[in-house]
């Protein structure tokens, strides 16, 4: 985690049905942000992953976003998710580790041990709420990050970035923390850290092209 204290990790990632969703875009995008300061970057699905890892040095955080049918949980759901991110080339995986039921018989603490023994890597656990970033902490997870806040049951009706919940991730959580989800303006970021964030990670209003035209053609055509 110490080459990434106190930095901004840029999320590179695309829509499936963008012209951006492309190894090449998204390599792209990851090398535009590296040049620019970005201390690391967030990349999903081994394919993207592989072809980023021959165009940066700096970390990678992984993951493989997976839709398995009864389950919510979808970030690096099951342990041969994380085996094909890690083999692709990232440095760190990442898993959702909210308190919801995971597919499969293995729990959030044996998925995180096999990484750890069999892959030999750290983990980020995507969190939504105090009490999971707790439970991932306990788990064994090495990162935590409050990327799951709004987008859960439980947090829907919230509005990221968690500002109360990074404060409480900070006071309560023995392990680095990286707020992620909603940041919008340097000024955010800067305040994530001020709040004892450990790094920043920035998607959308740094590579969310297709979002952030929509949102203004929505803001220029509304009465």
């Amino acid at each position: 985690m110490t080459n990434l204290k106190k930095g901004l990790i840029v999320s590179c990632q695309a829509p499936v049905d963008s012209p951006l969703h492309q190894p090449l875009v998204i390599a792209a995008m990851a090398q535009a942000a590296v040049n620019n300061g970005a201390i690391g970057v967030r990349i999903d699905t081994p394919n993207h992953i592989s072809v980023v890892r021959a165009s940066v040095k700096v970390p990678i955080i992984g993951l493989w976003k997976q839709v398995i049918a009864g389950f919510d949980v979808y970030i690096t759901p099951q342990f041969h998710h994380a085996v094909a991110v890690a083999q692709a080339g990232a440095d760190i995986i990442a898993i959702d580790a909210t308190i919801r039921s995971r597919p499969g018989d293995e729990k959030l603490a044996e998925m995180i041990a096999r990484i750890h023994q069999e892959l030999n890597k750290p983990v980020m656990a995507d969190i939504d709420t105090i009490e999971a970033a707790k439970a991932a902490a306990d788990a064994g997870a090495d990162i935590v990050g409050t990327t799951l806040f709004g987008y859960t049951a439980s947090t829907k009706h919230l509005q990221p970035p968690g500002w109360e919940l990074l404060s409480q991730m900070v006071e309560q959580v023995n392990i680095p923390v990286i707020c992620e989800g909603g940041i919008a303006s340097p000024q955010m970021a800067r305040k994530a850290l001020d709040l004892g964030a450990d790094a920043v990670v920035v998607g959308t209003a740094i590579t969310g092209i297709d979002i952030q035209v929509r949102a203004y053609r929505s803001a220029l055509s509304s009465e």
